[in-house]
């Protein structure tokens, strides 16, 4: 039996079969992108079609590259977006009025396969854990039949009624920051302060998510009043700590054990998954907690009901690029230049699943270095100043570094700073969004902070994604293309180094 999978929805459509998978945006190369391309399919097509810009329905790639075994099953999920953008979607779109009772709950009509949209984040993150048993808090902006669900280690869904992203979303477009902006509205956090004048804000946000309906203009009025009065940077401090708290309410009743999973869109917030340690003693957060990790999550649910395996797909998942350079590196030459000053594009083997840089399409840098981010930031990232790079730390050093419980090897908790010998990844508010990398997770870039480490006595790198406003460079041609275009001195491509001339 082949399984193939599909996420339909707005933004970062992804497919996957079992050896494949990638995000729409890493092909057309913009950021979020909304049409649904052909190159984002499995290379299943001709070379014509490869080479179309145009727009297709999950109809038509159901028919012509899917249904044509008897054994296949094709397996799917959705938004409530992805159903509006495909007007003649006929996978059986009755599918789309049921909702699941139980976390392992799916419709199945012949070889089509099909799943809620927090089922698939939640079977996504709890397959890929570990976990014998575990909670899983699903949250996004939104679902399809659910907004954030709560699922209980027996898989019981709790529907906590919350759309903590949808709200985020709303910042960030009002902020100017633009749609899917959430992670500028995040670095501002650290800049800001508790404000009297923001206790409105506050009542007004538990008013919102007390609504049963959200789409109440007052509201949303009286909350674009608040963004046009106050700083943006108080803003973001009064809307972090009101989602902590909101959160923290609504989950904790639920428990019922000691494992917690964290999913969805909002699994990004760096803060909230380090402030659930204090409740769950193991907290888990998948690479692509977000609609990019669907396809892989729909997948992961068919092969375990289906066949009752345990599909856990590698973290770097993406097309293996051959490359053949002029000169060999060594990596004793590339640690001493990053201590030295410079800023490294490093591009290995396969892209990671995912938003974040885990040491295959990263630019890496010394984290002694207070000037550092703002050298970055305006010379290569073109991004603006506010926002923090992370530290990917020696695992077995973490903890003389940061003040964290466990390991996080995806980047996916922000924590306290114990170090002043670190500035160039410390925020304002004295903390990072750590990446803990041991030798068998990725065994080259382990190397490589392992070289720098044995230089300068620090065993971590500045790590962020490799890219320049675009989505992150997912060739090699994309990546020599962002290194000639920016202040980056030195381009690491699997074993080959290239130098700026002159």
């Amino acid at each position: 039996m082949k399984i193939f999978s599909a996420a339909f929805g707005p933004h970062d459509h992804n497919t996957y079969d079992g050896t494949w998978h990638n995000q729409r945006e890493r092909y057309t190369r913009r950021k979020h992108n909304i049409p649904w391309h052909y190159d984002a399919y499995p290379h299943h097509t001709t070379v014509d079609k490869m080479n179309r810009q145009d727009n297709t329905s999950g109809q038509e790639f159901y028919n012509e590259y899917w249904n044509t075994e008897d054994d296949n099953i094709f397996a799917y999920t959705t938004t409530i977006g992805g159903v509006a953008q495909m007007p003649d979607l006929e996978l059986k779109t009755e599918f789309m009025d049921w909702k699941p009772n139980n976390l392992w709950d799916y419709k199945k009509d012949g070889n089509i396969y099909y799943i809620d949209h927090h089922q698939s984040h939640a079977a996504y993150a709890y397959l890929n854990s570990g976990f014998d048993e575990s909670d899983i808090l699903a949250i996004d902006g939104r679902g399809y039949k659910y907004n954030t669900v709560f699922f209980d280690k027996n898989g019981t869904p709790h529907d906590l009624n919350l759309s903590i992203g949808e709200l985020w979303d709303y910042f960030s477009k009002e902020l100017g920051f633009g749609t899917l902006g959430a992670s500028k509205v995040m670095g501002l956090v650290g800049y800001g302060k508790s404000r009297k004048i923001l206790m409105k804000l506050y009542m007004l946000l538990d008013e919102f998510w007390s609504m049963e309906d959200r789409k109440d203009d007052i509201i949303w009025h009286r909350l674009w009043k608040i963004v046009q009065q106050e700083n943006p940077r108080h803003i973001a401090y009064t809307l972090q700590q009101a989602t902590q708290e909101r959160i923290m309410d609504a989950v904790k009743k639920y428990k019922t054990s000691d494992n917690l999973c964290v999913t969805g869109g909002v699994a990004y917030n760096g803060y909230v998954n380090e402030l659930l340690t204090e409740e769950w003693k193991n907290v888990f957060v998948p690479p692509a907690p977000g609609d990019e990790g669907q396809a892989l999550g729909t997948y992961m649910h068919a092969d375990y009901t289906l066949n009752n395996n345990v599909h856990i797909p590698d973290v770097y998942a993406g097309k293996e690029y051959d490359f053949v350079g002029d000169e060999k590196v060594d990596i004793k030459e590339v640690a001493q230049a990053i201590a030295d000053g410079k800023i490294i594009g490093w591009f290995q083997g396969k892209s990671e699943s995912g938003h974040r840089a885990l040491g295959n399409r990263s630019i890496l840098a010394d984290p002694r270095n207070p000037r550092i981010k703002s050298i970055i930031n305006h010379t290569i990232k073109e991004r603006e100043d506010f926002r923090p790079f992370a530290p990917s730390v020696l695992e077995d050093h973490y903890q003389d570094y940061f003040d964290t419980k466990s390991p996080s090897p995806y980047m996916s908790r922000i924590v306290k700073v114990k170090s002043d010998k670190i500035p160039g990844v410390t925020h304002v508010d004295n903390t990072a969004r750590i990446q803990t990398v041991n030798r068998e997770q990725n065994e080259k870039f382990y190397d490589l902070i392992n070289e720098f480490y044995k230089i300068t006595g620090i065993p971590m790198l500045l790590n962020t994604s490799f890219n320049c406003q675009e989505p992150i460079v997912e060739t090699p041609e994309e990546a020599i293309s962002t290194f000639n275009r920016t202040e980056m001195d030195i381009l690491v491509i699997n074993d080959y180094i290239m130098r700026k001339m002159g």
